[in-house]
């Protein structure tokens, strides 16, 4: 096995002078070197073949010792010296000073084919930035982590990617409800993949320490070996800097509203500074669609990162981000002409994205009333937005009413459930829609491949990977390769995979894992 390595991060920016792994203040230092614990009896769950191709890794090089030993944190790598890095950051809007890779370390940045990637481990034990934790992770939180990178990238959502999950052969105590019943649970490292992990919170870090020449150390290098094409120099350059991180996280948040995922913890430590998905903790796809929803149980009283409030956390985040760069600025006004900018330019995002979802091709001024009809709709009976938004592409143009909805009533939970009132809404609904797609021009059979193109069939329902979890917990992990190859195709029919395309099950409803998750790893 070979990687070409490349250790720009720890080359240019300043490291902790002190080696010694104990919780503890950083000054100064954009990484402290740390290694992995040893596992005891590491052994290979699963990986991505497709991830480690872009390393220049072969299938082969999977399945060797060097692969097991590297991403399992038991060898390190010839040429590399790992390390952690600290970051501060806002949870659930409260200022928590310095955090940092708590669970995770970056083993090296690897070169293959012009593009440059970050190797990190995940659970491989504890960091100066570990608090009171321990560093490790458990299999539970690890297949939810592999299999939602993945199944994300492949629905275009931009992301982290998971190249293998690997078992420690160690027990991890963990109390999975915070409810003071810890249980030893089976260890796991997963290995992500990402152009950094620099987060919004590494600059927040020194912007709050008024550590100027760190925070512009840091912010040059992130600019000249992640945002290449901003030629510009000075303060025009951390304002384009700005601009892009904003464009970027825009359009994450979008694709989010999109496919109905809901992130669950949206801390400014948690937002990565290239625009992907980072950190899958307790995350969840919307069962019925509901913007109060938020699949963590620590934000259940507040629902501060509910679906329906993930575009203005964004742009609160950026908010943080937009002070910790001022320091390099000097000059709020234009910061804020970019951060006044967001919502308009969300506003228009989501109208285009949302008309893609009902196959509007062409712009009409009504669409906006259109749309809003349909999400006040969707919440009075209790609708699954996966399934409606992708059965609603079977609507035709020539549809009676009762047809057009026979259609979409698959996605009602409970098909009995509507008042005669909430039906007529329906009706009204499908007929303005019926009106509203006679509009295009496009065929029954070319919008329904053009909807089917942006609505997905499959997504990783939590019930799916606790069903996933369960079964690898007595060492079956048929469940894991199985969803693994299902949600590489997530747009495609997959008849062999039907029994996938179906609401959440009764049982599912209100089970641990199934509906709502707390942070615990």
């Amino acid at each position: 096995m070979k990687l070409h390595i490349q250790n720009n991060f720890t080359a240019e920016l300043p490291a902790d002078p002190s080696e010694i792994n104990i919780p503890r203040q950083v000054q100064e230092a954009c990484f402290s070197y740390v290694e992995p614990k040893k596992p005891s009896n590491p052994s290979l769950i699963h990986a991505s073949v497709e991830v480690a191709c872009f390393l220049g890794l072969s299938e082969d090089d999977i399945h060797s010792e060097d692969f097991l030993n590297t991403f399992s944190g038991n060898v390190i790598y010839p040429g590399t010296k790992p390390y952690a890095m600290p970051y501060a950051g806002h949870q659930f809007g409260n200022w928590a000073g310095q955090l940092g890779d708590g669970r995770a370390i970056n083993l090296t940045e690897v070169l293959h084919n012009n593009a440059s990637y970050t190797l990190q481990l995940k659970g491989a034990g504890p960091t100066p930035y570990s608090r009171t934790a321990d560093g490790f992770a458990v299999l539970r939180s690890s297949i939810r982590e592999h299999l939602c990178a993945e199944a994300m990238h492949y629905l275009g959502v931009p992301t982290t990617r998971s190249l293998s999950l690997i078992l420690s052969g160690d027990k991890v105590l963990r109390d999975v409800m915070y409810n003071g019943n810890p249980a030893y649970e089976k260890g796991a490292i997963v290995s992500r993949v990402a152009p950094s992990f620099i987060r919004f919170g590494n600059f927040e870090l020194f912007a709050s320490r008024k550590d100027h020449d760190t925070l512009q150390l840091l912010t040059n290098y992130t600019i000249k070996h992640h945002f290449p094409d901003i030629k510009s120099e000075g303060v025009e350059k951390y304002l384009d800097f700005f601009q892009t991180v904003t464009q970027t996280t825009l359009d994450m948040i979008v694709n989010w509203q999109r496919v109905g995922f809901v992130h669950g913890v949206m801390n400014t430590d948690n937002m990565s500074i290239h625009g992907i998905t980072i950190d899958y903790g307790p995350y969840g796809w919307l069962e019925d669609y509901n913007p109060d929803w938020t699949p963590n149980t620590t934000d259940n009283q507040h629902k501060r990162y509910r679906f329906g409030n993930q575009p203005d956390i964004a742009l609160w985040n950026l908010y943080q981000l937009a002070n910790a760069l001022y320091p390099l600025i000097n000059d709020a006004k234009p910061l804020e002409t970019i951060l006044n900018a967001f919502s308009t330019d969300y506003q228009k995002k989501y109208l285009n994205m949302m008309r893609n979802k009902l196959g509007l091709k062409i712009n009409k001024d009504e669409d906006p009333v259109l749309i809003e009809n349909l999400t006040e709709l969707l919440q009075l009976i209790e609708t699954d937005m996966t399934i409606f938004f992708r059965n609603l592409s079977d609507v035709q143009k020539e549809d009676a009413l009762e047809i057009a909805l026979d259609r979409i009533k698959e996605a009602f939970y409970n098909e009995n459930d509507g008042s005669e009132s909430v039906l007529n809404n329906w009706h009204n609904w499908l007929q303005q829609y019926i009106d509203r797609i006679n509009q295009e021009t496009i065929t029954d059979g070319e919008r329904k491949q053009f909807m089917n193109g942006v609505n997905p069939k499959y997504v990783l329902r939590n019930y799916m990977a606790q069903l996933c979890i369960d079964a690898a917990d007595k060492g079956d992990y048929s469940l894991l390769n199985e969803l693994f190859e299902l949600l590489k195709k997530p747009y495609d029919e997959q008849p062999e995979s039907q029994k996938w395309f179906a609401k959440r099950p009764d049982w599912a409803r209100d089970k641990v894992g199934c509906s709502m998750l707390s942070c615990s790893s």
